[in-house]
């Protein structure tokens, strides 16, 4: 189950990563771990050896920690001198009594969950889990800058009367997430065989995942199938980037799409998911040469096509303010239920700020709207 954990929890994660931020220059670190070496301690990479004292985390992060400089030793002979501990890289040798600190840019934070009376659109509820319908703006999981008002949060409190939830427990909760600027449909098991089970169909790839989306540019053709390794922009940590496929770039990823509606300067598509990574309709899109509109840290938010005229900028401006954000709404999940055993689909309308600045592209194509 660990594998599947470590890949389910990769689908289009919310961009919370504590370890992936530069540090700033003369930024006030804070201590939030801290950990002395045993005295018999032969000499050990440090991401190796924290990789085995740290449980919750992988070897991964830790070298991106240590990239960023927030781990750092004081070694026992610059303790007895009085000097301040350093920070070191992921092939420094840890030796008997160091003492190893992970020093971030943030004071430390409880992330214990806890429940709050947050309104949840519950689209189908059982003892074994239900499906909601996320709204966009609203983060899934607490993280930097965002500790309450997530959706965990939310469920949390409506399941606050069930015993056997536990919100802080990972054996339970979301299976799957999607951005805090995406709306749309996810699944929460309530006990652990529910995840578990669920979890395997998302690993497996036997989920049906389907999402919309609104692009710039036109498509030559009526659909097709991306496929490139995602990870992290080697230029923006903010974003993802796609490299070939097989490289030891990234993770493998495939998208398959399909036009549903053309506008002239923008697309209203269909994207099927083979995989789940990391904003990856986002930037398999943008990788194409056609980024979602409204979409800001894609490049989606310049006007990529059409008109120079001032009244054709005013109509994409007045379109960026109906919906402000990437227009991309997870409308379709199917998986097996895993206790009956039966097929379970489901398909939720888009939000109202998706729907008007469709309307508003249908009616700017049919020559009815100037802006």
């Amino acid at each position: 189950m660990r594998r599947e954990v470590t890949e389910i929890d990769d689908i289009e994660l919310e961009e919370q990563d504590l370890l992936l931020e530069e540090q700033a220059e003369g930024q006030e670190l804070y201590e939030h771990f801290r950990l002395e070496v045993d005295n018999g301690q032969e000499p050990l990479r440090i991401d190796k050896y924290l990789a085995e004292h740290m449980p919750h985390t992988t070897r991964n992060r830790i070298q991106q920690a240590a990239d960023a400089g927030f781990i750092h030793v004081l070694s026992a002979e610059d303790g007895l001198k009085g000097k301040a501990s350093h920070p070191v890289k992921s092939n420094y040798k840890v030796r008997a009594r160091d003492i190893i600190t992970l020093m971030l840019d943030r004071p430390h934070y409880d992330t214990t969950i806890e429940p709050e009376e947050i309104p949840l659109d519950v689209v189908y509820e059982d003892d074994q889990l239900m499906v909601i319908n996320k709204s966009a703006g609203m983060v899934v999981h607490p993280g930097v800058g965002n500790f309450h008002g997530t959706l965990v949060n939310a469920i949390a409190w409506h399941l606050r009367n069930l015993p056997s939830y536990d919100p802080n427990d990972p054996q339970v909760g979301l299976v799957h997430r999607i951005d805090k600027d995406t709306s749309g449909l996810l699944v929460v098991a309530k006990t652990p065989e529910a995840k578990s089970a669920l979890g395997k169909q998302f690993f497996d790839h036997d989920t049906h995942r389907s999402y919309n989306a609104l692009v710039w540019g036109h498509l030559a053709e009526d659909e097709g199938r991306i496929e490139g390794n995602i990870g992290r922009d080697l230029r923006d940590r903010q974003r993802m980037a796609v490299f070939p496929p097989g490289s030891e770039m990234g993770k493998t990823a495939v998208t398959h799409w399909r036009v549903m509606e053309r506008f002239g300067y923008t697309t209203l598509v269909e994207c099927r998911l083979e995989t789940g990574r990391t904003h990856q309709i986002r930037a398999h899109m943008k990788h194409i040469g056609h980024p979602l509109f409204c979409d800001e840290r894609y490049g989606g938010t310049e006007i990529l096509r059409g008109e120079r005229s001032s009244t054709y900028k005013a109509f994409i401006q007045n379109c960026f303010r109906l919906c402000p954000r990437q227009v991309l709404h997870a409308r379709t999940l199917g998986f097996v239920h895993p206790v009956t055993g039966r097929q379970m689909d489901f398909t939720s309308e888009w939000p109202e700020d998706m729907q008007a600045v469709i309307d508003k592209w249908r009616r700017y194509i049919r020559g009815s709207e100037a802006t």
